[in-house]
């Protein structure tokens, strides 16, 4: 990777977290892709690090799981045959969890919506919890969600699913507008969930939120993912920056100080400190 300075390098990240494209930035601070593509990687690896590091023993009540859709090379519908078979392109999810009272993100996975990257999606949320006391999950109606939670967290749990209906797709000129919210149903599935904690909103708030913030998963551009290696390295960065750096408007602080987890906003030099 050229060597640029550290100057440069907050500046390229800071536009990658808000929704700028890799051509983009590179015209405007006259860096090559390759070298900001390098970077990301680099700093995506790194903001991995930094969230195991910082998410470990998080204390949680209510919590709130969701996927957001992207694809890497070519949406599923155009691969061929032999292509479907390599799990490194075509359709992938980000699973997300997010903390309803602190909004904090404390664990994210990448890869394709099967039962088995929810296992290691509920597993990794399982693993950073601090067992004290007992959680609230609600996630949407996908199948996998139902055995994989009672396998991973037995009795110890309260659990609801809600399901939402949508009108049908519009055609014509509405044709790009997202379909309107017929009918949500919620359902208790283990334990006793409190009904008023029962939704999805703030998780699908935050994905709105991302998908505006990430050009890799705007729609109908071309700014998508060519490689998942590079997705997952953007969505570490996201997350890093969310968690720690980014303020929330509705808490006037970062996700990770209202979670207790820091006393103050980072900078990106103590994110680049995981370079």
């Amino acid at each position: 990777m050229n060597k640029i300075s550290n100057e440069r390098k907050k500046q390229i990240l800071s536009m990658m977290v808000e929704g700028m494209s890799l051509r983009s930035i590179s015209r405007i601070t006259d860096t090559h892709r390759t070298t900001i593509m390098k970077l990301m990687v680099r700093i995506g690896k790194g903001c991995e690090k930094l969230l195991e590091d910082n998410m470990k023993g998080f204390h949680s009540k209510y919590l709130q799981a969701d996927e957001i859709w992207t694809f890497v090379g070519k949406k599923e519908k155009r691969l061929s045959k032999e292509e479907m078979k390599n799990p490194e392109i075509g359709d992938q999810y980000v699973f997300v969890a997010l903390d309803a009272e602190s909004k904090l993100i404390p664990v994210f996975t990448v890869g394709k919506r099967t039962h088995n990257t929810t296992e290691q999606f509920i597993s990794a949320l399982k693993s950073k919890l601090n067992g004290n006391g007992r959680i609230q999950l609600t996630t949407d109606q996908f199948k996998p969600y139902t055995v994989v939670v009672e396998d991973q967290f037995g009795m110890d749990i309260d659990y609801a699913q809600q399901t939402k209906y949508y009108t049908a797709d519009p055609i014509g000129p509405g044709r790009y507008s997202p379909p309107r919210v017929s009918e949500v149903v919620s359902k208790k599935m283990q334990g006793n969930p409190n009904e008023d904690q029962i939704t999805t909103s703030h998780v699908e708030s935050h994905n709105l939120t991302m998908r505006m913030s990430l050009r890799r998963f705007t729609r109908l551009c071309t700014g998508y993912s060519k490689k998942l290696e590079n997705l997952k390295a953007s969505v570490a960065l996201y997350f890093a920056y969310y968690n720690f750096a980014r303020i929330h408007s509705s808490l006037k602080m970062t996700p990770a100080m209202q979670a207790g987890i820091t006393d103050h906003i980072w900078k990106w030099d103590e994110i680049l400190a995981y370079e």
